[in-house]
């Protein structure tokens, strides 16, 4: 696994994976993600200012970022998480999700 890839809620933010500490410790650092404009996001009237109709077909421009910072996630119980309690799951590919109907 060379991504982690963080779940909030119904959005995901890629991670990739710096150094394996151990079998149940790895550090992680953010990655840069841009939007690809080549996909229009379609919004029609509807839930709070508006609905997208399309926000599965949204893509994103994934690179590493050596200035963010590198965190250690730890894996317990229930998975994946940092120290702040945030949840992390262990992918081949960076992943980045943004929820426009949230």
């Amino acid at each position: 696994m060379q991504y982690a890839n963080h779940y909030g809620y119904s959005d995901v933010d890629p991670y990739e994976v710096v150094r394996v500490v151990s079998d149940k410790t790895i550090e992680i650092r953010e990655m840069k993600v841009e939007r690809d404009d080549s996909v229009k996001m379609e919004f029609v009237a509807g839930g709070f200012a508006g609905h997208c109709v399309n926000q599965q077909d949204q893509k994103w421009h994934i690179s590493s970022d050596e200035s963010r910072p590198v965190i250690r996630i730890r894996l317990g119980k229930r998975g994946w998480k940092c120290p702040h309690g945030r949840r992390f799951q262990l992918s081949d590919k960076p992943k980045k999700f943004y929820d426009y109907n949230f």
